[in-house]
């Protein structure tokens, strides 16, 4: 069962404490293996900080993918000298060749310091000033914001990081915060296709590589289950109805959502069942290595087929990885003035 052992922790993404890998550190994710690691501000001091703590992590044994939530405007996780762009809704005003332009450039910064992976563009159709998501959405109209987050998602490819949509199947008509309680959406089935899925449709005709779940129910899509938990969504809805290919992970299963209900290794055996190929655990190492042994006995129980954990860690270590820093001085005055004539067009629209 070795094999089990290490695809059970390649579904898995962890983070990490502190700006280097310590000796505990260092033994804590070598014991879980994992697919991916995520990057927080807690992680970053300087640029040549980073970049040797991703050279760092990227020579650990399974070889992890290094990812980090960088959208620009309030999500970001990288200070001066790392550039400050503009939120999305900014980017949906500017238009598609600045959400485009501004994706290369977030992705140039990344592969800078040799990041592969960004949770990044938010594909959510915005609702109203009351939704959760808020200015991350580009735009209320489901068309635009799938022209503007591909644009993005484009950009981010070209510059060498992999783009990663979110939060399927949308968070854009929530008005509650998923690290906090259980969100519920109550549009009919048709009003979610022909609204909140519209971007992903787009996506995963694209050949976006990755998407993240989000943890909300859709009564109209299952009456029981957030979507990271439901096979109804992850897979009969996104695998055989839309048709994506690439690796869904599932949002952070610390978030109360989730939590309040089923601790991280339990949802994480319940999401990888449901269809999904990665589960987030990146507060807690001791959880994700606790994650790791209920998804080797979930196996071993005949709970959780060994043929679906195989799947989705193939999927994940399909998933090419930067291994080298990409040149580019910090801060950039290009990237500086680039956001500044993106700010301005914004404003220029909204008046």
């Amino acid at each position: 069962m070795r094999d089990i052992a290490d695809a059970a922790g390649r579904v898995i993404a962890v983070g990490i404490p502190g700006p280097a890998l310590d000796a505990a550190t260092t033994e804590a994710i070598e014991a879980i293996g994992p697919g991916a690691v995520v990057l927080f501000r807690r992680n970053v001091e300087t640029p040549e900080q980073l970049g040797a703590l991703v050279d760092a992590l990227h020579g650990l044994p399974s070889r992890p993918l290094v990812a980090i939530d960088h959208e620009g405007g309030r999500v970001t996780r990288l200070g001066p000298p790392f550039s400050a762009f503009p939120p999305a809704a900014e980017l949906g005003r500017a238009g598609v060749d600045s959400a485009r332009a501004v994706g290369e450039a977030i992705g140039r910064e990344l592969a800078s310091v040799g990041i592969d992976v960004d949770f990044a563009p938010v594909l959510d159709v915005g609702a109203d000033d009351a939704s959760f998501v808020g200015d991350r959405a580009f735009s209320s109209d489901a068309r635009r914001v799938a022209e503007l987050g591909l644009a993005f998602a484009a950009g981010l490819t070209a510059a060498g990081v992999a783009p990663c949509g979110k939060h399927f199947p949308g968070h854009g008509a929530t008005a509650t915060d998923s690290h906090h309680e259980r969100p519920v959406v109550t549009r009919s089935r048709a009003e979610i296709l022909e609204r909140e899925l519209v971007p992903f449709r787009a996506a995963a005709a694209a050949h976006v590589p990755m998407l993240l779940s989000g943890h909300v129910v859709y009564p109209a899509l299952d009456p029981e289950h957030i979507a990271t938990l439901s096979p109804g969504i992850a897979t009969t809805l996104l695998r055989r109805d839309i048709g994506f290919r690439g690796v869904l992970w599932g949002d952070d299963l610390s978030m109360r959502a989730v939590s309040d209900y089923l601790t991280p290794p339990e949802a994480a055996v319940a999401a990888i069942a449901a269809g999904v190929d990665g589960v987030l655990i990146v507060h807690d190492l001791e959880l994700g290595r606790r994650a790791k042994q209920q998804l080797v006995a979930a196996v071993e129980g005949g709970t959780l087929p060994a043929r679906r954990l195989r799947e989705a860690a193939q999927r994940i270590a399909s998933v090419p990885a930067r291994r080298a820093a990409a040149p580019l001085e910090l801060p950039c005055n290009a990237h500086a003035e680039l956001a500044e004539r993106v700010r301005v067009m914004a404003a220029t629209q909204r008046a």
